[in-house]
């Protein structure tokens, strides 16, 4: 399969640079692969298509203020995109990175340092003269994708997160959470379904660029993840009695079908449930645990294109997106949604 054919044209104006003021009130395109039928719904709607015998299955990362700004010896400006937390050096995706030198201290906003030092795995290795936690505290910004022409503002802080996420560690949000709020989840606990959580911090591995013309020959980044007992277990029983699974994201898809054999034992019989994962999903690949997938409208030659159309078929898809082209929906990660089923 060649990228090329997994690439569309997008006008700007429907990449979305703001959520709509109510999150579940964002539009839902629903794809229904059985009938193969579109229809247009509004967010809320989602509960609609649950069934009190399945499950959803949501990612509880918490995104960290990774961007961080700061400017060399001679003035220039720079801009720090942390890939992980790690104290003293991490690893980071740093602009503008030709002209940087090992060994040259940056001076950031909170007034600390930030010393550039060799190549890591796809970024540059950085090393800070005190705790990152402290430092983002005071002079982290939210790391919005580079497809929103705006710097970051203080509501971003809140809208950039779901409202469920816990666990810290993500450089980037599980976007196609950001529609649940917390009325709408306890609608769909009192229809009976229940809802239970991975974690998957969402990062270089889930928006960096394919850049082979092959797509089978990309390699993902590996993402720390963590599958709780519990979510095994509700979702192995949701599967043995007949009920549907919905992942709520790509995220959350990656690490149920990475961890489908650990799901599919008994107890007794389950070990690790925690690591990295670099499960990468394209076109031809066979869902064993994922049945419903709620996402939304993916960048032009993505992983998360490639994923979706694993999921429905490349051509159901591509027609999904001509439909939300033509009703102008909004894109990417503060656009609207897709349900899956």
């Amino acid at each position: 399969m060649k990228l090329s054919d997994f690439d569309y044209t997008l006008p700007k104006k429907l990449i979305a640079q703001y959520p709509v003021a109510a999150r579940d009130k964002c539009r839902l395109m629903v794809l229904d692969r059985k009938r193969h039928t579109i229809s247009h719904r509004t967010f809320e709607d989602i509960v609609e298509y649950l069934n009190p015998d399945d499950c959803l299955v949501l990612n509880d990362t918490k995104v960290i203020p990774a961007r961080l700004f700061g400017r060399r010896k001679t003035g220039g400006k720079v801009e720090l995109f942390l890939l992980e937390k790690k104290n003293p050096t991490c690893e980071a995706l740093v602009r503008p990175s030709a002209r940087l030198k090992e060994g040259e201290r940056i001076s950031l906003e909170s007034g600390d340092e930030a010393e550039v030092l060799g190549r890591g795995e796809v970024g540059r290795l950085v090393k800070f003269s005190r705790p990152l936690g402290e430092i983002l505290k005071e002079a982290g910004h939210v790391p919005l994708p580079p497809y929103i022409d705006r710097v970051d503002e203080e509501s971003d802080r809140w809208d950039y997160q779901t409202v469920y996420c816990e666990k810290e560690g993500a450089t980037a949000s599980p976007t196609a959470g950001l529609h649940f709020t917390r009325e709408l989840l306890d609608r769909v606990k009192g229809k009976g379904i229940r809802v239970t959580y991975v974690t998957l911090h969402t990062s270089y591995g889930t928006f960096a660029p394919i850049k082979t013309d092959d797509v089978e020959l990309h390699k993902m980044h590996k993402e720390y993840f963590k599958l709780p007992e519990e979510t095994a277990r509700v979702v192995n029983e949701t599967k043995r009695n007949g009920g549907r699974v919905f992942a709520v994201g790509t995220t959350t898809a990656r690490v149920l079908e990475y961890c489908a054999g650990l799901i599919r034992t008994t107890n007794d019989e389950r070990r690790k449930t925690k690591g990295y994962t670099d499960l990468y999903i394209y076109p031809g690949y066979e869902f064993k645990i994922v049945d419903s997938l709620i996402t939304n409208f993916h960048l032009p030659k993505s992983t998360l294109l490639l994923l979706v159309s694993a999921f429905a078929g490349k051509e159901f898809i591509f027609e999904a997106y001509r439909q939300a082209i033509a009703e102008k929906y909004r894109f990417f990660s503060y656009g609207d949604a897709m349900l899956i089923i």
